[in-house]
């Protein structure tokens, strides 16, 4: 049986999405604090460092309802992939997108201001 795997976003195709006020996915940042520090996503995010999965791994239901979309972030877009992929193991509920080569595209295609890192 095929393990479901999130779905592809362009950094392009988040930045309409986030654009469009009718429903709203929920950001997941996976990215260490300092990342965040040196380069912040210009959106509402969850901030789910992988290094502290320990710290809201019991909590993530209640921080991660699944009535709504998931666009997951890291830098590159591998390290969100892995989380998505695991997050659709765990409830495949969820609908997850991954935003294809992480914060580095997105300061590449849609906000130059974004330092890259």
């Amino acid at each position: 049986m095929n393990q479901p795997t999130p779905t592809s976003i362009s950094a392009k195709d988040l930045h309409r999405w986030l654009s469009d006020s009718s429903s709203l996915p929920i950001c997941v940042d996976v990215r260490e604090d300092q990342e965040l520090e040196l380069a912040p996503f210009p959106a509402d995010v969850l901030h789910l460092p992988l290094s502290r999965s320990s710290d809201w791994m019991e909590t993530l239901p209640k921080l991660l309802p699944n009535d709504r979309p998931v666009v997951v972030i890291c830098h590159a877009g591998i390290r969100s992939w892995n989380f998505g992929s695991w997050l659709l193991e765990q409830d495949n509920d969820y609908q997850v997108w991954n935003l294809e080569g992480g914060i580095d595209a997105w300061s590449i295609n849609v906000d130059s201001s974004v330092p890259r890192y």
